[in-house]
């Protein structure tokens, strides 16, 4: 079974984030903030990382740059999922690392397309 961690600190956000991806046959890790994930991550490394952006402790760009900084074997697929979407955003992103990007309010349909685009399922 696969993993995904769920980086966000919304408690509602995670949940429903949770329910989706067991449904899609993943085991789910979570973490309110950047500085958690991070920690998650250095404890096992997830196969993917479901990233909000604005978070307190570290944000999920900052998580982003030191996740693909460490000198893991396999570097998960990294999902972000927020309300940032303007280009800039984006960009940023996607140049610091992200496989994908999508935009909440998110839904089973979306997260299902955006994890099969990038080889999840």
């Amino acid at each position: 079974m696969k993993s995904c961690l769920v980086v966000d600190d919304s408690k509602v956000v995670r949940m429903v984030a949770r329910k989706i991806l067991e449904g899609l046959n993943f085991a789910i890790i979570e973490a309110e903030d950047g500085q958690q994930a991070l920690e998650a991550c250095q404890r096992e490394m997830p196969d993917a990382v479901l990233l909000d952006w604005n978070m307190p402790v570290m944000s999920g760009l900052e998580f982003l740059v030191e996740l693909r900084a460490l000198p893991a074997v396999q570097q998960p697929i990294v999902v972000f999922c927020t309300t940032e979407n303007d280009m800039a955003h984006i960009q940023q992103a996607i140049e610091a690392g992200a496989n994908e990007y999508i935009m909440k309010p998110f839904d089973s349909d979306i997260i299902e397309s955006k994890f099969s685009q990038v080889g999840l399922i």
